[in-house]
């Protein structure tokens, strides 16, 4: 028992010692809610509560996994794997639903041995469908969208029956045609997807009522983690788990709840008291991460939040460094200034892996890339790809390539593949044979060529794609001709497949834009791209992590970097007229931030090139409501004590990064060449 309470704080040690009853355990960031959890289920084990009667729900199953096994060392005071016996009831909502499902199939008339789709599996299956009803040539329904759809209806608990019941327009009717043809196509394969797996538990509780009741009687205890991020029917699930005893812990952070898009309602967490009157709450205020500067920051940010529960968070730790604010002149500059901060700072953080650049969209990462590149600066992303290997830049490449070089044929037949409809695998073999035949610099332009495709269909794609060819003056700058290809092959429709993605990948074409336009010629800018895409990614994990605020969660470094906080993009116009939107991205920057331990820049750039052009920006609300004046003096000082420096920098020198003998570039750490 000794061991179970050590080190604890006493919040900590009262949620451990809390073993009956509702309990609502709010852990702030930082505040160790992990070891708590860990230590209250081990305590429950102590008191003699068997570990098959735990329900015990985490939002990842990597995290049920380290769970589990530091579990099993502090009961079993040794380094052995748990034995996968131990613990069954731990894991996510959809591996714990596979059991009970497992388990009850014949109750719902599913096979034992049912089939898990993924979301590649659900995808082809639409696409399949939809040529099967010949919807397969509408441009506006694309087969991740409807994917997208149903999983967002199956998430309130919406069936096919139901969607069709409130499609108005004729492509929600087409939608909920698919839908129905989707759920009979799966149920004939004794298929379910992930989303099947909540909604099919939630009906086998919801419909046989001695079923629910012996599950009801098997979990004398249900612990659920990350509790703010649940949707409904997870909502749902757990109320019809919880027995008369009502043995239910559930911990989280309202503060900390950011996937509103994926169907998580933090009012969940808000309602807990409601839900279960007479319930315990535990607030876990002690903050182990990060400095009293950066926790008295991110605080000051998230209470500007009205919809929210009450906490304030502390530490012992030590004032640290002020938050540094810091206004650039564009995405470049802002770039280079946190490449040359990161090297200034190698002599009290010498690893690149103490270094995080945190931003809103995938968007963002061209600029640091190309900066660590030229500073030699080794660097990973997180969550995605760098910046040529996206797809969407990819696509718009091939095309910019066969302008310089239309034989081509690796950027041809990603063009035909991917951005002319209607030219299919047989159809590009017999292009791809004709061009060998053609003895011109230009084969693309022979008059001949369109007749070796049978399909009027795609002879009419390939007509205009020399048309686009032929017209496209080279001596233009690069950023008008990569213009004119997302224009002409109308990249806003080709990419709006439903998603909260389109958006980011639209922005990724927009910096592409950019990028090219800073060069002379299109051969330097293809010659320069190629260099980037091709550079060797870094396979030292002492390397600088670029990655969304999204992906940040749950991660901590010593020293972080969030940039673009700029009005219109962190917080993003879509939050301006929605007070939900709004404060969703204050929880995000609320997150962002407190991932910092040691050190925390902010930066914004006055401008920064969006939409075909080059725009001008105010700094985000979150910056002001630090209380930062972007009209204040200049200098890395704190001068009215607040715990934030005053800078206003427009451009910067040498003195702004400060002087060392460190060496920037030693030979021992691995770079891109």
């Amino acid at each position: 028992m000794d061991k179970i309470l050590e080190g604890l704080n006493p919040a900590q040690q009262s949620a451990v010692e809390t073993l009956s009853g509702p309990l609502l355990i709010l852990a702030g960031a930082g505040s160790g809610k992990t070891r708590t959890l860990t230590h209250r289920i081990a305590n429950l084990i102590a008191h003699g509560t068997d570990p098959h009667s735990i329900l015990a729900v985490t939002f990842t199953n990597k995290a049920a996994n380290e769970m589990r096994e530091r579990l099993w060392k502090l009961l079993q005071n040794q380094t052995t794997p748990p034995p996968r016996s131990f613990m069954p009831y731990m894991g996510t909502f959809h591996s714990i639903a596979v059991k009970i499902l497992r388990i009850e199939h014949e109750a719902i008339s599913l096979s034992r041995d049912f089939v898990i789709y993924d979301t590649d599996d659900q995808i082809s299956l639409i696409r399949r469908i939809m040529k099967d009803l010949r919807m397969s040539d509408n441009k506006q329904l694309k087969p991740k969208s409807i994917q997208s759809i149903i999983s967002s209806e199956k998430n309130q608990g919406h069936s096919a029956d139901d969607y069709a019941a409130t499609a108005l327009y004729p492509n929600q009717k087409q939608i909920a045609q698919i839908f129905a043809r989707y759920e009979s196509e799966k149920a004939q394969a004794s298929a379910l997807d992930f989303d099947d797996l909540l909604l099919k538990e939630l009906e086998l509780f919801q419909n046989h009522p001695n079923i629910r009741t012996k599950w009801q009687q098997k979990f004398h205890h249900i612990l659920i983690d990350e509790y703010q991020d649940t949707n409904l029917v997870q909502y749902h699930i757990v109320k019809l788990l919880v027995n008369a005893n009502r043995n239910i812990c559930v911990v989280g952070d309202d503060w900390q709840s950011i996937y509103s898009w994926r169907g998580a309602d933090f009012t969940n967490i808000l309602n807990f008291e409601k839900d279960f009157p007479g319930a315990k709450v535990i607030k876990l205020e002690q903050n182990y991460r990060s400095t009293k500067n950066i926790l008295a920051a991110s605080q000051k940010v998230i209470h500007e939040n009205k919809t929210r529960t009450d906490k304030t968070l502390f530490t012992d730790a030590e004032a640290g460094e002020p938050v540094d604010i810091e206004n650039l002149q564009d995405e470049t500059t802002e770039a280079t200034y946190v490449a040359m901060k990161i090297l200034n700072l190698q002599k009290d953080y010498p690893d690149f892996s103490d270094f995080a650049i945190l931003y809103r969209t995938n968007a963002q990462s061209y600029a640091f890339e190309k900066a660590f590149l030229n500073m030699h600066i080794p660097y990973k992303i997180i969550g995605g790809v760098r910046f040529y290997d996206r797809k969407e830049i990819k696509d718009v490449m091939a095309i910019l390539r066969l302008l310089i070089n239309q034989r081509d044929k690796v950027s041809l037949t990603r063009v035909c593949s991917n951005i002319l409809s209607g030219i299919g695998e047989v159809s590009i073999r017999k292009l791809l044979g004709a061009i060998d035949s053609i003895d011109e610099p230009q084969p693309l332009f022979n008059p001949d060529l369109p007749s070796v495709i049978n399909s009027a269909k795609a002879k009419t794609a390939l007509l205009r794609l020399i048309n686009f060819l032929k017209t496209t003056n080279l001596e233009d700058n690069p950023g008008k001709i990569a213009e004119r290809v997302v224009t002409y092959f109308d990249f806003q429709t080709l990419l709006n497949d439903g998603t909260p993605t389109t958006e980011d990948r639209m922005q990724n074409l927009e910096v592409l834009i950019s990028n090219a336009s800073e060069y002379d010629t299109l051969s330097d800018f293809l010659a320069d791209a190629t260099l980037m895409s091709s550079a060797d990614e870094a396979t030292s994990k002492n390397s600088v992590t670029l990655m969304t605020m999204h992906a940040a969660k749950g991660l901590e470094f010593p020293v972080v970097f969030i940039v673009g906080m700029e009005e219109g993009l962190f917080p993003g116009s879509r939050a301006y007229d929605n007070d939900a939107e709004l404060e969703e991205e204050r929880r995000l920057a609320y997150v962002a931030m407190t991932r910092a331990m040691k050190r925390l820049f902010l930066t914004y750039a006055l401008s920064r090139y969006s939409y075909g052009t080059r725009s001008y920006s105010m700094p985000s609300r979150f910056l002001t409501e630090l209380g930062y004046n972007p009209y204040g003096s200049s200098g890395y000082h704190d001068q009215d004590g607040d715990g934030f420096t005053d800078d206003t920098l427009t451009d910067f020198t040498d003195d702004d990064f400060g002087k060392s003998d460190f060496d920037p570039f030693p030979d021992d750490v691995p770079i891109y060449e």
